[in-house]
């Protein structure tokens, strides 16, 4: 009850890794999937306060990934790939993820 006595916020649920340490996770989840050469991460959780999907503690999250790996790729099988490489996230941490993939413009 920490949190309620003003001691500080209270630990995330099991499962779930602190809010800010989640950008870095991302983004190091996508490097490691695609070798982007560009990538930006940032967190709108703050812009959810009160939403029904941030009351769980999972937060709200907006990447933008330039990738050869997408070269080729339909705009749902690159927002699939995207999904596929935060999977692990997607379970406890992340409750919406908008997505702006795309391959380097030649």
């Amino acid at each position: 009850m920490s949190g309620a006595t003003g001691a500080g916020p209270l630990p995330p649920p099991p499962g779930q890794m602190p809010r800010e340490l989640r950008v870095e996770a991302i983004r190091q989840r996508l490097e490691a999937a695609f070798q982007p050469v560009e990538l930006e991460v940032f967190d709108d959780s703050h812009q959810h306060i009160g939403h029904e999907g941030a009351r769980d503690g999972r937060g709200h999250y907006r990447v933008r990934v330039v990738s050869a790996a997408f070269a080729g790729m339909s705009p749902v099988a690159r927002h699939q790939a995207v999904y596929a490489a935060v999977d692990d996230m997607m379970q406890n941490d992340i409750h919406a993820l908008a997505i702006q993939a795309s391959a380097p413009v030649a």
